[in-house]
């Protein structure tokens, strides 16, 4: 049973988040931020992954601390939910289009977390400030223990790269925490 639930109290924000890494991709997202809850239904489709989170934040500040708090829990179950990592593939690299836009994704659930964002996104998409999307990353890469690469291999409107971004992480992780063996990935017998 891959699974986590967790909750996650501050000043800024009040998270519940649920997830099944065996699920089929359903999911119930309500962020207060728009564009995220599209992103993480999106990464929930294109993952498999089974997602539920409800985040009332500090909105009225600006949509920063609830985006980088539900990284951080969604790190967080994804830690959890993967335990020992016994089995897993370990490692995924995806290249995913998005109208003229392309990104390309890698990830190594290592246990050593560490954000590689190569282009930086700037401006606003719609309402959400774009740089958000690499707050999310680094606070989801580091709570998780996974090394994540990101490079836009083209350009284009500032959604389609998002998105372009979101399912490719998605497409990874549904790659790298697919149970492959009977055995801990790793050369040291750890993860």
């Amino acid at each position: 049973m891959r699974k986590a639930e967790l909750t996650r109290k501050t000043r800024e924000t009040d998270i519940e988040l649920k997830l099944d890494l065996d699920g089929s991709g359903k999911n119930s997202v309500d962020t207060g931020v728009g564009f995220l809850n599209h992103m993480l239904e999106l990464f929930s489709v294109h993952s498999g992954v089974d997602l539920c989170v409800r985040c009332k934040g500090d909105t009225e500040v600006d949509f920063h601390h609830s985006v980088e708090d539900v990284g951080i829990c969604l790190g967080q179950a994804f830690k959890t939910a993967l335990g020992d990592k016994k089995g897993i593939a370990r490692f995924a690299d995806r290249v995913v289009p998005m109208d003229e836009c392309a990104a390309m994704v890698a990830i190594d659930i290592s246990g050593r977390p560490f954000l590689n964002f190569e282009e930086k996104l700037t401006g606003k998409i719609g309402e959400f400030d774009a740089e958000l999307v690499e707050e999310f990353l680094r606070a989801f890469s580091f709570n998780a223990g996974m090394n994540v690469y990101v490079k836009l291999l083209k350009g284009g409107n500032m959604h389609h790269e998002a998105e372009a971004i979101f399912k490719a992480l998605a497409k990874c992780v549904q790659d790298a925490v697919k149970v492959v063996s009977d055995r801990i990935p790793s050369s040291k017998g750890v993860l």
